[in-house]
């Protein structure tokens, strides 16, 4: 916690995570006046809005709402991996794989075959392409997915390029095997990414597939939606279904992800100065943190759980 004094006005600041942030007024009200109906059934207007919206944004054919992006992640993993036994290669130090409970293997089946994460959160090329099994062996389970994460969290949230993911997405479409990014925080690394006039589709232009957590800087309540081909989200609603993540009036929710859409987005911006801002000034207390922005440079010198530095100072603007 951070106490700030503002004209005589001592108020406290919650450091503790982005995922602590609380709705707006404004997400409120929209989510009392939203526009429902039966989304399990694909008539929920709001939800349509939304997700048709994201899609447009991340540069894919369509989108949809799941509770939360550790649904989002396995739904894609899964789409991705419709057979058990099939294998993803992915960084040992992602998201998918430490925080996510297992759920690919315990539910989907699926193996996890880690690289090694380089302290600019990329995984060497190179070691990537060795880790993609031989088909022609069957003792080997059947690679079928690479995973990257945008912005990587435990690397201290740094920004994987563009061009560093097309040559990911090469390497896939050379094996016949389909990419996937969790970007739980991809509009944080949009905003590194509009600052070099990089927008954020372009950040997942090579992906087949998204997920972006709506719940954490941006301020909504709950949520997380998925992009991807027309063909993937079809599939993708019916293990949304599967996994109990189908809800029916979801249209309250979608309204408030759209007010952190609309309003959130752009305020990203400050949360970045802010952090720049106390990392020069961070009170003694807070000496285990090291607060840096994101870079999209490879070659800047590796921040520390930036996750816990940035889009939280929300509370700050």
């Amino acid at each position: 916690m951070v106490i700030i004094s503002e004209n005589m006005v001592t108020r406290m600041v919650d450091l503790r995570s982005d995922t602590v942030t609380k709705p707006t007024e404004t997400m409120r009200a929209a989510m009392a006046a939203a526009e429902v109906d039966d989304d399990i059934a694909g008539h929920d207007p709001t939800a349509l809005l939304f997700e048709t919206e994201m899609a447009k944004i991340m540069g894919k054919e369509a989108g949809l709402f799941v509770p939360s992006g550790t649904m989002g992640n396995l739904i894609s993993v899964l789409v991705h991996c419709e057979v058990r036994g099939s294998e993803i290669i992915l960084g040992d130090d992602s998201h998918i794989h430490i925080y996510e409970n297992g759920g690919i293997s315990t539910i989907g089946g699926v193996h996890p075959r880690t690289v090694k994460n380089n302290e600019d959160g990329t995984m060497d090329l190179d070691k990537i392409e060795a880790a993609i099994r031989n088909p022609s062996y069957d003792l080997y389970p059947t690679t079928r997915l690479i995973c990257l994460e945008n912005s990587q969290a435990n690397c201290g949230g740094r920004c994987l390029s563009p061009e560093y993911t097309d040559k990911v997405g090469e390497i896939a479409k050379k094996h016949g095997l389909k990419l996937h990014i969790d970007g739980a925080r991809i509009f944080n690394a949009g905003v590194v990414g509009n600052a070099l006039g990089v927008p954020v589709q372009r950040l997942v232009q090579a992906a087949d597939s998204v997920s972006v957590c709506m719940s954490k800087g941006l301020g909504a309540p709950v949520g997380s939606v998925i992009v991807g081909s027309k063909s993937f989200i079809a599939k993708a609603r019916v293990v949304r279904k599967t996994l109990g993540g189908g809800m029916r009036q979801v249209g309250i929710l979608c309204a408030a992800a759209m007010v952190a859409l609309k309003e959130g987005v752009p305020k990203l911006e400050i949360d970045h100065k802010n952090a720049k801002i106390f990392a020069a000034k961070k009170p003694k207390h807070t000496r285990h943190y090291v607060v840096v922005a994101p870079e999209l440079n490879p070659d800047v010198p590796m921040p520390t759980r930036a996750d816990m530095s940035l889009a939280f100072l929300h509370e700050m603007r």
